[in-house]
């Protein structure tokens, strides 16, 4: 009896020590706080997992799926999580150097014969390192006006890129480039002798148990446990299509859940155990992680200083509060998630959202972060959200001051024929503006689920209507030269893509 007792009492006391490793924000004020930050941003889906010292703390969905269906989100449910793609790439390739079947500093030329910059001396010169580590001296997100939800393949992809000038000298700033890890992922191809999506599904999904996480396109729409993609605009919730990312799976194809995201977060806390396991050696998570690239001097709207933003292999190595983090983010259409893992702390975060407008994914995984930490409880959401309402307000007064310019129904300097015809781009390729019943539409044959909607502001000047809307409003000037179009200047959002691309008129 007085053992049964004892036993009681140590299992009570022990369970109580758990409990409280775990901050009070965590046991009793995530629900709520989610929830209700959920509201703000006016997210329909949510889904985050919390992993400390090996064990999952926290696996859960919060809102629905679909706000026709108003299907539950839960643990299981699909999001895709879009550049949180690019870890399991970097530890592909890392794992690849540690098996001796290459090199981080082998030329990518060795195995991808096709790959060319603009400048034939740097083709020489890039390495797999270099491709990985964004130091080819593309502008962030240079060439994704062609890349992204495009229907080229991959190799046409890649053998694209030496059609963009870099903007910035070579391996000298830092240029976010997801046609490198394009590259990458065909370098794992070409070595292994199968499909990129096949290697990490054996490397990492099956032994992770990963069980519900896929890399195309197809397994995604027949999936009957997937978050719809949504984004805001003009003050309106609007769902969209889901990017098709075939081609461009080892930049950002994966499919994913909670669950099975807190499964890759063991193992990264972990050195590469899981269950047990060496799922991956240590060295390899080790070198994933090592600084390659500086990102920038370091800052933070969020404190006074940060002393370190980097990049590793696939993972962006920044502090905070005197702790190193290594994490990621995620954007596609319709959806931006994150990653995060604490070493110091055996933490991992993972916080995955299924609209693109928000800032809550990059906020709550800092509100949990800083519970951890044991800083004094500040609403990062609603700072966050001081951050984004300016912008939002802004947006939104530019759509309707040029709402107002179009609504005039100004005449163009030049009758609408004469705007129409086939115009080409060194990057992009061909594009077709015609004249469909009194109004000028422009068809984008790499994108033919794109289409440009261009009403007059007068002159040469076009506010262009991008369907689907997650390609933004913008103005689209004409060169008009002794009465003669020129060419086109079209530029898309920011989320896609910074640089405008001139057209030449055929």
């Amino acid at each position: 009896m007085k053992m049964k007792n004892l036993l009681v009492i140590v299992l009570l006391v022990c369970g109580t020590k758990l409990f409280a490793q775990q901050p009070i924000f965590i046991t009793d004020s995530l629900d709520a706080y989610v929830t209700r930050e959920m509201q703000k941003w006016q997210i329909p889906g949510l889904a985050v997992a919390i992993v400390k010292d090996g064990k999952v703390v926290v696996a859960k969905g919060y809102g629905v799926t679909d706000l026709v269906t108003k299907q539950p989100v839960d643990a299981n449910t699909l999001f895709m999580v879009a550049s949180n793609t690019k870890a399991f790439t970097g530890t592909s390739l890392a794992l690849l150097e540690k098996q001796g079947r290459i090199s981080l500093n082998d030329k990518v030329i060795k195995y991808i014969p096709y790959f060319a910059m603009h400048d034939p001396n740097i083709t020489a010169m890039v390495t797999i390192e270099d491709i990985l580590t964004h130091r080819l001296g593309f502008e962030t997100f240079q060439g994704d006006f062609l890349n992204w939800g495009s229907n080229l393949n991959r190799k046409q992809l890649i053998e694209n890129i030496k059609t963009n000038v870099p903007v910035y000298d070579f391996r000298d700033t830092y240029g976010y480039c997801n046609a490198g890890f394009l590259t990458a992922g065909e370098i794992v191809a070409a070595v292994t002798d199968t499909t990129w999506d096949d290697y990490v599904k054996y490397h990492f999904f099956d032994p992770l148990k990963m069980n519900r996480t896929t890399t195309t396109h197809a397994a995604l729409l027949k999936d009957n446990n997937k978050c719809a993609p949504y984004t805001q605009f003009n003050g309106k919730m609007v769902k969209l299509e889901y990017d098709s990312l075939d081609n461009f799976a080892a930049v950002g194809g994966i499919n994913s859940s909670v669950n099975d995201m807190a499964n890759w977060l063991l193992m990264q806390t972990a050195d590469g155990k899981f269950d047990g396991k060496q799922v991956i050696p240590a060295d390899v998570i080790a070198n994933t992680k090592t600084p390659r690239s500086i990102v920038s001097a370091g800052n933070s709207r969020l404190y006074k200083s940060q002393h370190f933003n980097l990049y590793g292999l696939g993972w962006f190595i920044k502090d905070y509060e005197g702790k190193k983090l290594i994490m990621h983010e995620g954007g596609a259409n319709g959806f931006v998630t994150s990653t995060i893992v604490v070493p110091e702390l055996q933490l991992g975060i993972v916080v995955l959202t299924n609209t693109d407008v928000n800032g809550l994914y990059e906020a709550l995984r800092y509100q949990i972060l800083e519970a951890y930490l044991n800083v004094p409880y500040r609403n990062l959401s609603q700072t966050y959200y001081g951050f984004y309402a300016p912008g939002t307000a802004a947006a939104e007064k530019e759509l309707a001051d040029w709402k107002s310019i179009t609504d005039k129904n100004l005449k163009p300097a030049l009758s609408l024929n004469d705007y129409t015809g086939t115009y080409t781009n060194a990057v992009y390729g061909q594009i077709n503006i015609i004249n469909e019943g009194g109004s000028l539409k422009i068809k984008f044959p790499h994108h033919p689920q794109l289409t440009g909607n261009l009403k007059s502001a007068g002159d040469n000047n076009f506010i262009c209507y991008y369907n689907p809307v997650s390609w933004g409003v913008k103005k689209i000037p004409f060169t008009v030269e002794n009465n003669k179009v020129k060419s086109v200047t079209i530029t898309v959002n920011d989320f896609i893509d910074f640089l405008p691309y001139e057209f030449i008129k055929q």
